[in-house]
């Protein structure tokens, strides 16, 4: 019998994680508090990284380049989108797990009602810019004038329903900082399902639905993240969420919105900050070649989507640090961070062993080229020597922001990479001669750097008394 008593239990929390439902995070094992946030949090990431692929996809099967090129030039816009986006979603966790840990559920709801009307006027404003700016936008990306003429639908769809994604942020970060991550990533898996089903239909049409090419991609994505919002709406009052929104909530109530967008402005800025730099290291990396390039994109991406299941821990450790905070127990607080991060440790070291070992072979699912085999399989080896670094790096720079200080992340980031990592990467690249070797050295510098200044700011214990 006590062979199975283990496996069934984690098969029973697997299910509890996944089922959802009210929990109590602020007492009782940290563990189970971590996994059974950790679970829906990791699939709601690796499902919103589905969106862009499975565009990518269909898309691609066009054999249209001028096609793709409007996806990539729409999805840069959009950035900024994301980001705001983000950001809110960051400040309504931090705000909203603060309430439900003081076990203040009608002010954590009411904190969620403001965090939608915020979303609700941006998206607005970018809505009309998509709707009347569309063709204006595409000329201030650069692209050429038949793109614009056969392909601005795409982009005018995308951002002027904007709406669609400002609301799975925002209310996602409203049922992550109650503790209710298995609404969102409920939502997300019916966003993306609708996505996969529509996205063929839509693009190369299917008896009485005409064939719309790109813009039918666009129809297909907002469908599915609007059926994805629904849900989270029906949720929210149903009565069977954690935190129940109703029309009373709706008051509009500028002190909150103030602090809201207090903590949402410095997520906005760590999101904005780490994708600028991103483009900038691409910038330093063009002159060494396209087989450099492309090498250095396929591993990053390779990167981004390994660490996923890091980002959902990290997020954890957001709402466990908030949840806590709120219920007077800082050392709580801390202790769940230092544990997530040993977690999360021994999964990127996990990570670093196969990279090392096969990075070649994982490069090698996506070029045969054998120079671009060799610059993604560097990369791959150079970043991952600091994933021990970076496993700790990510949770505590998430745990500030759920602590509402969003300062002390967003300077961090700006020090490390516009300060640092930028120029550092110059210097190894250009300078010293090294190559791109100079700029995969540079990151994995910079993060690990970053990473060891947010453990010692993390140990001064600031956070602990930020006020929201």
């Amino acid at each position: 019998m006590k062979a199975y008593s283990k496996p069934a239990s984690i098969f029973a929390l697997l299910r509890l994680a996944l089922r959802g439902g009210e929990q109590e995070f602020t007492e009782g094992s940290i563990n189970r508090a971590i996994f059974l946030l950790s679970v829906p949090m990791i699939l709601e990431m690796a499902t919103e990284a589905l969106f862009a692929i499975v565009d990518v996809f269909y898309v691609s099967l066009l054999r249209n380049n001028d096609a793709l090129a409007i996806v990539v030039l729409t999805e840069s816009m959009l950035t900024l989108v994301y980001s705001v986006a983000m950001g809110l979603g960051m400040g309504a966790t931090a705000l909203v797990a603060r309430r439900i840990g003081e076990k203040d559920r009608a002010a954590a709801a009411h904190v969620g009602a403001q965090a939608i009307y915020l979303g609700l006027g941006v998206s607005l404003l970018v809505g009309a810019a998509g709707l009347f700016g569309a063709e204006h936008l595409l000329q201030l990306m650069g692209a050429d004038q038949h793109i614009i003429d056969n392909y601005a639908g795409y982009t005018r769809w995308m951002l002027t329903a904007n709406i669609t994604i400002m609301m799975l942020f925002i209310i996602n970060g409203v049922l992550r900082g109650a503790g209710d991550a298995a609404a969102a990533m409920r939502a997300l898996l019916i966003a993306n399902g609708l996505n996969l089903l529509l996205d063929p239909l839509f693009i190369f049409g299917l008896g009485p639905v005409p064939a719309l090419g790109v813009e039918g991609a666009a129809i297909a994505t907002n469908v599915g993240r609007a059926t994805g919002v629904l849900y989270l709406i029906y949720h929210l009052g149903s009565g069977k969420s954690i935190i129940a929104i109703t029309a009373g909530n709706f008051r509009p109530d500028p002190r909150t919105m103030l602090q809201l967008l207090k903590v949402a402005a410095g997520a906005t800025a760590q999101f904005l900050i780490g994708s600028a730099s991103w483009i900038f290291l691409v910038r330093i990396m063009a002159p060494f070649g396209s087989a450099a390039l492309a090498g250095y994109t396929i591993a990053i991406r390779v990167i981004v989507f390994a660490i996923l299941p890091s980002w959902g821990m990290a997020n954890a450790a957001a709402t466990l640090v908030g949840q806590n905070l709120g219920a007077g127990k800082a050392e709580r607080a801390e202790k769940s961070v230092w544990r997530t991060g040993f977690i999360n440790m021994l999964f990127l070291a996990a990570v670093t062993v196969l990279f090392l070992l096969f990075a070649r072979d994982i490069v090698g699912w996506f070029t045969v080229d054998e120079q671009v085999l060799l610059h993604g399989t560097r990369c791959l080896q150079f970043v991952s020597a600091g994933y021990i670094f970076y496993a700790y790096g990510m949770v505590i720079n998430q745990s500030f922001n759920g602590a509402g200080d969003t300062r002390t992340p967003t300077i961090l980031s700006f020090v490390g990479f516009w300060l640092f990592q930028i120029p550092f990467a110059y210097f190894m690249a250009k300078s010293l001669g090294l190559g791109p070797d100079g700029v995969y050295i540079a990151i994995v510098t910079a993060e690990t750097a970053m990473a060891i200044a947010g453990i010692l700011l993390f140990r001064m214990g600031k956070w602990k008394v930020v006020r929201i």
